[in-house]
This record gives C-alpha cells, sequence and structure tokens, in this order.
C-alpha cells in the first residue's frame, strides 16, 4: 500500500497548456460523429489544396518505374509529418495500405487516409519485439503481409509515435523479413512549411503555394533468416537513407529559384 502511495505522488512531468487541451477535446471529438466528419472534410480538402497549388519540381518517376518493374511492390515508407501527402504522390496504385496507430490520436489521421482512397491496417509497433507485441503490432504485421501477397503496396511511418524523431523502428524491417518485400525510404519536402517546434516530432505542416519534391531513395532488402544483428544493421540503414532523402528534398525544394 505504501509503494503505491509513493507511486500515485511522483511527480508528473508538466504539459503544455495546447496538449492539455487537445486531451480535454479529444474524446469528445472521437465521439461526435458530425464533428469528426467536419475535421477530415476540413483537413482533407487542405490536403488537396496544398497539393494543386505546390509545383512539384522534383519526383523520381525513372526510380518508381524500376522499383515496380523489378518487384512489383513495396513497402514505403518516410518520416512521421509527411504521411498526408503521400497519396498525392502515389504511383501507378502504389501503395494503396497504411498502416496507422490504434491511439485515440490517430483515429483521424486513419480517417483522413481513407477518404484519400488508402486502406488502412490499425496498429503500433515499436523498436523492442516484446513493445511491439504489447502495441499489437503482431497483428498488424500479419494483415500488412496478406496485402502484399495480394500484389499491393503498403505504406508505414517508420518512426514510434512520441519516440525519438529520426529514428527507425524495427515494425517495417520486420514486415520486409516475414514478406521478402523490400523497403523503399521515400520524402516529401515544400518550400512553404511551418515546423511545430515543439512537439515530439518536429511534425510539419505544407502549406500552399510554394514548391514541393518527392524523392524516393534505393530499395531495403532484408533477409527471410535475419537475426536480430542483421535486423539492427538493416534499422540502422533505412534511418541514414530517411535522413538523407529528406535532407535531399529539402535542400531542393529551398534552393534559390
Amino acid at each position: 500500500m505504501e509503494n503505491e502511495i509513493a507511486i500515485s505522488r511522483t511527480p508528473q512531468k508538466s504539459v503544455g497548456w495546447k496538449k492539455r487541451l487537445w486531451r480535454k477535446i479529444r474524446a469528445p471529438l472521437a465521439e461526435s460523429r458530425f464533428a469528426a466528419d467536419a475535421i477530415v472534410l476540413g483537413l482533407t480538402a487542405y490536403f488537396r489544396l496544398v497539393h494543386k497549388t505546390n509545383r512539384l519540381v522534383r519526383y523520381d518517376a525513372e526510380q518508381a518505374d524500376r522499383i515496380l518493374d523489378t518487384y512489383g511492390k513495396a513497402i514505403i515508407t518516410c518520416w512521421h509529418g509527411q504521411h498526408f501527402m503521400l497519396p498525392f504522390v502515389a504511383y501507378r496504385g502504389h501503395p494503396s495500405v497504411a498502416m496507422v496507430s490504434r491511439s485515440k490520436d490517430a483515429e483521424l489521421n486513419a480517417r483522413i487516409i481513407e477518404r484519400m482512397g488508402f486502406e488502412t491496417v490499425r496498429a503500433s509497433g515499436g523498436r523492442k519485439r516484446l513493445r511491439m507485441h504489447d502495441k499489437g503490432a503482431i497483428r498488424g504485421l500479419i494483415a500488412l503481409r496478406n496485402f502484399l501477397k495480394q500484389g499491393k503496396s503498403v505504406f508505414m511511418v517508420a518512426d514510434i509515435p512520441h519516440g525519438t524523431p529520426r529514428e527507425a523502428g524495427l515494425g517495417v524491417i520486420s514486415i520486409s523479413r516475414i514478406s521478402g518485400v523490400p523497403i523503399i525510404p521515400v520524402a516529401y519536402a515544400s518550400s512553404r512549411r511551418h515546423v511545430f517546434e515543439k512537439a515530439w516530432d518536429k511534425a510539419v505542416l505544407n502549406l500552399p503555394f510554394g514548391r514541393a519534391a518527392f524523392c524516393i531513395g534505393d530499395p531495403i532488402e532484408v533477409p527471410r533468416d535475419a537475426d536480430d544483428k542483421t535486423m539492427e544493421a538493416k534499422r540502422g540503414e533505412l534511418q541514414d537513407a530517411l535522413n538523407q532523402k529528406l535532407d535531399e528534398a529539402y535542400a531542393i525544394v529551398d534552393a534559390p529559384v
């Protein structure tokens, strides 16, 4: 009992007023179909505006053709903060399935992505295997593997929600290992953007009326018999490739006209 009291009195990390407000209103929003529908419609319209008004100055179509002609499908991934623009740069119908976290915060994300024409799989994964199992990642990985067997490319965000930004998790590596399908690192950037500096992932809100770039990296293949050491090496390779492509995309859109 004493231990329980001591634990309950442990000082908690202070939370900003914006986050406290969001936590207070997110449950009513999730329960209100009307409010959720209005938000989804508004955000979807906004992302479409961003896509239509940003001139795409770089799109690696030849790279996409080579990948699809060679493999037929792929596991496409990027860092948090870019996923809403991915449906607009999908190529030859790939990808068409997205993995979205099961958290309440991600409920609207899932509905927006579905409205853009994607199928969704609700699951989350962590860097440690046990943590992945706790979050239902195993079930999500199996669902994604089944979609890949159907010839569909899938999309997964590489970094773990509320973890370390630009640190790839093992979820993407795991689905590649069990499916035999390569991972394709991608990056989207726009010249006009707002960075949420206090967000855990330094999320970026792309703004309209600028320039945009979509860069596609080389395939990363994970052996089916990969051990823990190999999995970690591939995780690091993916992390480096994603950072390189994102830096490349920013350099393109931020270059003097």
